[in-house]
């Protein structure tokens, strides 16, 4: 079973994930960390040499080709909108999307202009915030709401679902 974790940049996806997969014994995989491995290139980089579509073709293609078993996996921000691979996520495991107020997304995220962040031209944090949302809400079989919380308290409600979960499987 994996367990994909979702969100916006910046909602500690990856965090999260270090954190719960170490308690668990699983392995985290991050989705951008693989890209940027079989790039050689930084998210921010493979965007602005190779343009939007590129990356994003890149990105489908990579997330589609992990096959690993018993993982906590952090896709990026921006695997929302390839039906294909969260269909295959749903699939092997569950969906948990991290759900973070905009306020404080914004606040955390600072300059993304170097993060890597999926934007078409015009495209603000606002909007796609707004946009991804819908999706996150979608496909999501858990939400665990992260804003205005301790970390240490949704860290332990991640934890929590995550082991229901595993115990269900086990039945």
């Amino acid at each position: 079973m994996i367990f994909t974790l979702v969100g916006m940049p910046a909602s500690g996806k990856s965090c999260m994930g270090r954190a719960v997969s170490s308690k668990l014994k699983m392995k985290l995989l991050d989705g951008d960390r693989v890209i940027e491995e079989r790039t050689g290139k930084k998210l921010q980089e493979i965007i602005d040499q190779e343009g939007l579509e590129a990356f994003k073709k890149i990105e489908e293609e990579t997330l589609l080709s992990i096959d690993d078993d018993n993982i906590i996996f952090a896709p990026g921000g921006s695997a929302v909108y390839y039906d294909s691979v969260m269909q295959k996520c749903k699939q092997r495991g569950k969906i948990i999307y991290i759900r973070v107020s905009l306020p404080i997304i914004k606040e955390r995220l600072g300059d993304y202009s170097q993060r890597g962040v999926v934007l078409k031209p015009g495209q603000t944090i606002d909007d796609l915030y707004r946009e991804r949302t819908k999706l996150y809400e979608k496909y999501a079989d858990i939400t665990i709401n992260c804003s205005g919380r301790a970390y240490s308290r949704y860290r332990a409600e991640l934890m929590e679902k995550i082991n229901e979960c595993l115990k269900e499987d086990e039945k």
